[in-house]
């Protein structure tokens, strides 16, 4: 690896790839170096031994209408599923009436006007504190919430959860959204392999200690998850514990994923969905045969997700076993096979899925995506103000962050 760039880009996620494109586009000498073996981060497409991709992180291109991705995606020859999710439907209406799925749904659009509401005032408080006191579906909305968040709704900050932009139009990629983060990525300019672990900017240039060695630029693009600048996973020397702070007020939250493969899929609906449990936090949302694939996409959030990841390998998956069962009937549990579970707060590289604001730390995302002494700069998720926790709010913070770089070079 040489050892002198123009500039380094740290982290080949979504946003370290917008951001490489970005700058080699403009002839920058440019180069990312991936503490992974893989670039993508948490938008990781991977095939199950039945023979199909799955994402493991990042799954629904939110905002589709809207996002600045899903044009591109299409265009490179990956195909987009319009295919409206059920998110708020349970399946044969198993354990859930329709008339209890009405008020469930009545009882979120109440509590999403409270906090829109709330927000208005502009005092920042936890979103928890606007549930209806003793509301019967204030634990399947805190469920919502671990899937939506990462974290239950006393974590969050009503001000970040209002400021959060969506047009309710979701697709997915049916070879993969990771797969079409990762084939943006200028692998020619990408050193995986390569953490990077202190960043000095003592001296005219900018001194990167990284497991391949010392290397000098004069601009640094930082898209590492807020854990890594928090607890120490990146330092910077002379310290940035602005910085640090910031990042501790962005916490990532935790979303994993199950994918339980069906040996009689005709058993089950196309694109269904199940809530494991209506009265209770911590219970799945089983997404049924996506694309028409023969297997179920669970999702765990919050408390319920790092109990069980803590609880070790197989954890998850018996408890989804054990709701599907319940949920099912014991034939059909029968004809379910693990295909595999995710561990993204064990990740060394990740330690989360994406970023919440906890209550009062709205601000922290702008303070977060600063740049410092106009050589050192900021992106991901975490620093975007209304599409943050989404790949479409990594990228254009990827290409904010390049756009900087490009001005401070001039």
């Amino acid at each position: 690896m040489r050892d002198h760039f123009d500039v380094v880009v740290v982290g080949a996620g979504a946003a370290g790839i917008a951001a490489l494109r970005r700058l080699t586009a403009a002839g920058v000498d440019a180069v990312a170096l991936e503490a992974r073996d893989r670039v993508g981060g948490r938008a990781h497409t991977i095939t199950t031994a039945a023979g199909f991709p799955v994402d493991c992180g990042a799954g629904w291109v939110h905002s589709a209408d809207e996002n600045p991705l899903a044009g591109p995606i299409a265009a490179a020859g990956f195909t987009l599923d319009r295919s409206p999710p059920h998110w708020m439907k349970q399946a044969f209406n198993r354990d859930f009436s329709e008339a209890e799925q009405r008020a469930y749904r009545a009882a979120f659009n109440a509590l999403d006007e409270r906090l829109t509401a709330a927000a208005k005032t502009g005092v920042d408080r936890p979103a928890s504190d606007f549930f209806e006191p003793n509301g019967r579906w204030n634990p399947l909305l805190d469920a919502f919430s671990s899937y939506y968040n990462g974290a239950e709704f006393e974590a969050v900050s009503v001000l970040d959860y209002a400021a959060y932009e969506d047009s309710g139009v979701n697709w997915r990629v049916r070879e993969g959204y990771g797969a079409a983060v990762a084939s943006f990525a200028a692998l020619d300019h990408v050193i995986t392999g390569c953490p990077v672990t202190t960043i000095h900017h003592d001296g005219a240039e900018l001194t990167l200690d990284t497991g391949k060695g010392r290397i000098t630029a004069r601009a640094v693009i930082v898209c590492v998850p807020t854990p890594a600048l928090a607890k120490g996973g990146l330092t910077f020397s002379p310290g940035l514990p602005d910085k640090a702070q910031a990042a501790a007020g962005l916490p990532l939250g935790l979303a994993d994923k199950v994918f339980i493969g069906l040996d009689a899929p005709d058993d089950l609906p196309l694109e269904g969905h199940l809530f494991g449990h209506k009265d209770r936090t911590a219970t799945a949302s089983y997404h049924l045969r996506p694309f028409g694939r023969p297997y179920i996409e669970a999702f765990l959030g919050g408390a319920c997700a790092r109990d069980l990841e803590a609880a070790g390998a197989g954890a998850m998956a018996d408890f989804c076993l054990q709701e599907l069962g319940e949920l099912l009937g014991s034939d059909v549990g029968r004809r379910l096979h693990v295909l595999g579970e995710t561990h993204w707060a064990a990740d060394p590289w990740a330690l989360g899925s994406y970023s919440h604001a906890l209550p009062g730390h709205m601000g922290d995302r702008a303070v977060l995506a600063a740049p410092v002494e106009d050589r050192i700069f900021f992106a991901g998720e975490a620093t975007h103000a209304t599409f943050y926790s989404t790949v479409h709010g990594a990228w254009p913070s990827g290409e904010r962050a390049a756009d900087e770089v490009l001005a401070a070079l001039a």
